[in-house]
């Protein structure tokens, strides 16, 4: 701060942050020491607290942490669909990987999921978020006892695919994992229990969001007739997205 002025909008400040801009008024010439313990390692450790804060929440109650987030409890959490996308190339990276330690077993089906694989690696995203706004939806329909709109429906959305994609992602680490022969056993235990979990997060998601609005039975048909929706609606994606990519193989195969 100089003269009571932000250095960055020239407004007024008599705070430790500008209040038409945000910036910090304690602002200081960049030298190296500075630069290095607080500009770098200070972000870099801020980053890395949000991510991780994230993470526990929506593992822990993602149904509450989204609830908080709506409610405008954000600035702990790291942007959702970022991190989500930050997942997806987890998972990518993870899957080259199993690949690679496994070479003869992705020659044998290479040839078969060459074309399908191409798709999914050029519009998976597009097809990633596309559950988004169907648990949006379902769960807008089905649980009226949570007064949230659409768009609230699809933050509580957002962090359930979160949850799915952080599952996922400890899934392919165990079956990497599983082609070591030392703790086998343990390995493929825990292999076969997060493959499970992955669909059934969903359930855990809403179970917390729904936290004493509903009795037993009545939250076990609700979730029940969620997952049928769900299903039904996922089923006619991908019905659509292979005709989709059929009806183009087919076109490129007469062409040439």
């Amino acid at each position: 701060m100089k003269d009571n002025y932000c250095l960055n909008c020239d407004a007024t400040v008599d705070n430790k942050f500008c209040s038409s801009c945000g910036q910090k008024t304690d602002t200081h010439r960049i030298v190296l020491k500075h630069f290095i313990l607080h500009d770098l390692l200070h972000g870099a450790l801020h980053l890395e607290k949000g991510i991780i804060f994230t993470l526990k929440e929506i593992i822990v109650r993602p149904g509450q942490a989204a609830l908080d987030y709506i409610k405008g409890k954000r600035v702990r959490y790291y942007n959702i669909f970022y991190l989500a996308l930050l997942i997806v190339a987890l998972n990518v990276l993870l899957l080259s990987l199993k690949e690679a330690e496994a070479p003869e077993l992705a020659k044998a089906t290479q040839i078969k999921q060459m074309d399908l694989n191409d798709f999914f690696s050029k519009y998976s995203k597009i097809v990633l978020f596309c559950i988004v706004p169907i648990l949006a939806l379902n769960a807008k329909l089905i649980f009226k006892r949570v007064k949230l709109n659409v768009a609230e429906h699809l933050i509580v959305g957002g962090i359930t695919l979160l949850g799915m994609l952080v599952v996922s992602t400890v899934y392919i680490s165990f079956d990497i994992l599983n082609q070591s022969i030392q703790f086998y056993n343990i390995i493929s235990f825990f292999k076969v229990l997060f493959f499970f979990a992955i669909p059934l997060f969903p359930l855990w998601a809403y179970k917390n969001l729904t936290k004493g609005l509903y009795i037993f039975w009545g939250f076990s048909w609700r979730i029940l007739c969620f997952y049928l929706l769900s299903l039904v609606e996922m089923t006619i994606l991908i019905i659509i997205i292979s005709v989709y990519f059929l009806s183009n193989t087919i076109a490129i195969e007469f062409s040439l």
